[in-house]
């Protein structure tokens, strides 16, 4: 474990990914089971409905069209030569006619939107009337400019240059098909009074291992959840046992409405009035209301911001700091260089490899990186993977259990905040990663939950930017937060270094991720 692990050639056989079964599979998009993996190339397209207020009918016009064969969104029952991910804001549900009273059976942090003021101040992006060095000069560029939820409470509204009403996600073989597939959208958008007001291009490249790189250069994507569920979450045809995941899995209602949640209870989502049109749709009668439709079963909430890194920053930083440390101890940090620092900052090696005391954590039978792992017992100081590193932060698993008779009621308590990340990296890679080139480039954040304030929320906010987290003191992610100090554990020495804002937020909102049934419900407003 000393040693840097080596990929094994030939390269092994993929792991089995968990599926839905029918007739969940049918029922829910795609992009729930599947990062797309297959499609390369991909556009997010952000779209705002031109019309004024609320439409009595018709506002699900441009959604039909879209489902008639330009764009239809694809379900979860396997692969597809291309797919499609659609996504509504609240405003946009608002705006599409769908009811009052049914917006507010919706999550409240979907009603008010990610930039409600609290709400902005939760997340680090804004403390009163600033922005925060934290999101991009000038502040964000979109949102969906959802309008306060009470406007007696006199609480102004943080209004973007841009309002997004709807997200639609591309994913093609290739970049031809991906722009010629953007082109009959658009012109099937424009006589509904939709239109296209921002774009971003996705990228999903695949190392030989099967691994995928964000812009800093290093494995992404690699610690997800495993959801479970008897007769409805299968891997390798078989159904998967809880106890066969015990760090990794959890309830598929962290995941889908209409399903139990880490907390045994129902995922609750939005409902409608039972109406012969909402049937038609699909939509299954809601089992805790009489004369109720489930407008929430196998859809979720997805969290969406656009990450703007600063990758030339990001090294050019970490190369000062690690030629700091070798002028000030020569004896002890000859072995400290920007990758090492790095490879601390982040909590794993480029290729993805956990930190450990002795080196790094060993590839898995597949030859991926190991992620079945706890840190109280394999490094609980953080002599390897640092306390505050992103990694860590991210997902503490059992490090954060005080004693060892407290790591399995830790270990649960870190598994019912997990999301389900299904974003990608968007521009182009860097040349030379310390030379900035004036190019934009990032990673459009997704992530999938039934709870955004339990989930997504209290990630950002108890764990990713405390100051306080778990034995460390003033210090926030060192990846994503503000800039300041990050400790490394190190024997003989702690070493301190200073990080810069290395990642902004350029945009972001909450959106509805829906059903099948519910897209077609939708579109029949």
């Amino acid at each position: 474990m000393g040693k840097r692990p080596v990929s094994a050639a030939p390269a092994k056989k993929a792991p089995p990914n968990w599926k839905l079964q029918a007739p969940h599979d049918k029922l829910t998009q795609g992009l729930v089971v599947s990062g797309f993996a297959s499609l390369p190339t991909g556009r997010a397209l952000f779209l705002e409905f031109g019309w004024d207020g609320a439409l009595a009918t018709g506002g699900g016009a441009w959604l039909k069209a879209l489902e008639a064969g330009v764009a239809q969104v694809t379900d979860a029952d396997g692969k597809d030569p291309r797919a499609a991910a659609f996504g509504v804001t609240c405003s946009g549900l608002h705006k599409m006619g769908l009811s009052g009273e049914t917006l507010k059976s919706f999550d409240l942090p979907f009603q008010e939107g990610m930039f409600q003021e609290d709400r902005l101040r939760r997340l680090g992006d804004r403390r009163g009337p600033d922005w925060l060095k934290t999101v991009i000069d000038g502040g964000p560029l979109w949102s969906g400019n959802t309008p306060p939820a009470d406007p007696e409470l006199g609480e102004a509204p943080v209004i973007t240059p841009v309002t997004v009403h709807a997200l639609l996600l591309l994913y093609a073989p290739d970049e031809a098909t991906a722009e010629t597939w953007c082109e009959e959208v658009s012109a099937a958008l424009e006589p509904h009074k939709v239109k296209v007001v921002h774009r971003l291009h996705l990228d999903l490249r695949l190392d030989e291992r099967g691994i995928a790189r964000e812009h800093f250069g290093f494995a992404d994507g690699i610690s997800q959840p495993v959801p479970y569920e008897a007769g409805a979450v299968v891997r390798g045809g078989a159904p998967i046992d809880p106890a066969s995941e015990p760090w990794n899995g959890v309830p598929l209602g962290e995941v889908l409405m209409g399903h139990v949640n880490g907390h045994h209870e129902i995922a609750s989502g939005p409902i409608v009035a039972d109406t012969p049109a909402g049937r038609e749709a699909g939509l299954a009668p809601h089992p805790q209301a009489e004369g109720f439709l489930d407008l929430g079963l196998d859809g979720s909430y997805m969290v969406v911001r656009e990450l703007k890194q600063n990758v030339a920053e990001f090294w050019q930083s970490l190369e000062a700091a690690a030629a700091a440390m070798r002028a000030a101890d020569p004896e002890h940090s000859g072995h400290v260089t920007a990758d090492w620092l790095a490879e601390r900052v982040v909590g794993r090696d480029r290729d993805g490899n956990l930190l450990c005391p002795a080196g790094f954590l060993p590839p898995d039978s597949f030859d991926q990186p190991e992620n079945e792992f706890g840190f109280f017992d394999r490094d609980q100081h953080g002599l390897g993977c640092p306390v505050g590193s992103h990694v860590r932060r991210g997902n503490p698993r059992d490090g954060l259990a005080p004693t060892a008779a407290d790591k399995p009621t830790l270990l649960a308590a870190a598994n019912n905040h997990r999301i389900l990340r299904r974003g990608r990296k968007y521009g182009p890679t860097i040349a030379k990663r310390d030379e900035k080139d004036g190019t934009d480039r990032g990673l459009l954040f997704i992530a999938l939950n039934t709870d955004v304030t339990r989930q997504f929320e209290f990630v950002q906010q108890t764990w990713m930017l405390n100051r306080n987290f778990a034995t460390l003191y003033d210090e926030a992610d060192p990846l994503l937060g503000p800039a300041g100090m990050m400790t490394i554990h190190e024997q003989p020495l702690r070493r301190i270094i200073q990080v810069d804002t290395f990642v902004q937020m350029a945009g972001g909102e909450y959106f509805f991720l829906p059903s099948m049934p519910a897209i077609r419900y939708l579109a029949g407003l």
